[in-house]
């Protein structure tokens, strides 16, 4: 029985070495490297289109009504002209770690009309359509990878017509219009579906201010030379605006980082 001990002692002492010889034998596996995680940049030159709606708040005075000064102005009403809009822009952005800067040139089609009841002549409607505008404007924004964040500030132009017409025939009785030139401010969000594209909303607020119209009578009337002149209102407008963008940019792709 001592015998059968010793040699089942002996025999596990000769195998432990061995064992741990083929332990160590194991080949070295080296860690994959890390993942690059992509990061998408906004920066570079950028064009795309907008559409969406606005309306532009107007108040009339009459200041003079056929070469007679009227002090103080007397109020005419106002009215809010209402309608769709479509167009384009064209900008630059760069962005440093996750702030965004940029530079933009956008112009449009519109169709915002809208009228009134003249409050200081009887039976006229006072009738205002503002058919094209401008944005000239600087932004600044926050990018969380590929959604981003701006505010934006900058001149506005607009084209406006305006008419005043008889109320129970329609007739045009004198008409009027101007390029006016004012401010802007707005925001937007913009989110980058592709490498080179993106889609987003914007809010822009026209501050148009005061400006004085001069009114011409239109032809048809009876005794009344077409083209003399009819009086002038001093018109106020402020306009709201609704916009969806699309953009394609060059340059800025998608850059890795680990």
């Amino acid at each position: 029985m001592k015998r059968v001990l010793l040699g089942t002692i002996a025999f596990i002492a000769l195998a432990a070495p061995a064992s741990a010889a083929d332990l160590a034998a194991r080949p070295y596996v080296k860690a994959p490297p890390p993942t690059a995680i992509p990061m998408y940049d906004w920066s570079g030159f950028y064009i795309g289109i907008n559409g969406g709606g606005g309306s532009a708040h107007q108040c009339w005075d009459v200041v003079n009504a056929g070469g007679v000064v009227v002090a103080p102005p007397v109020g005419m009403g106002c009215h809010n002209a209402t309608g769709g809009t479509v167009g384009g822009q064209i900008g630059y952005r760069w962005q440093i770690a996750n702030s965004v800067f940029g530079l933009e040139a956008q112009g449009n089609w519109s169709d915002f009309k809208g009228s009134n009841s003249n409050l200081a002549f009887a039976g006229v409607q006072d009738e205002s359509k503002l058919d094209a505008f401008g944005l000239f404007t600087g932004q600044v924004g926050y990018a969380w990878n590929n959604v981003l964040l701006y505010v934006k500030g900058g001149a506005a132009v607009a084209r406006d017509k305006y008419r005043v017409f008889d109320f129970g025939s329609g007739l045009t009785i004198d008409n009027g219009s101007e390029t006016r030139w004012g401010g802007t401010v707005g925001a937007g969000l913009e989110f980058g579906f592709v490498p080179n594209w993106s889609i987003g909303v914007e809010y822009d607020h026209l501050f148009m201010g005061h400006r004085d119209v001069d009114f011409v009578f239109s032809p048809g009337l009876v005794d009344v030379p077409a083209g003399a002149f009819a009086g002038t209102a001093r018109i106020g407008q402020d306009v709201d605006i609704g916009l969806v963008r699309v953009n394609y940019r060059w340059g800025g792709a998608v850059a890795p980082t680990y």
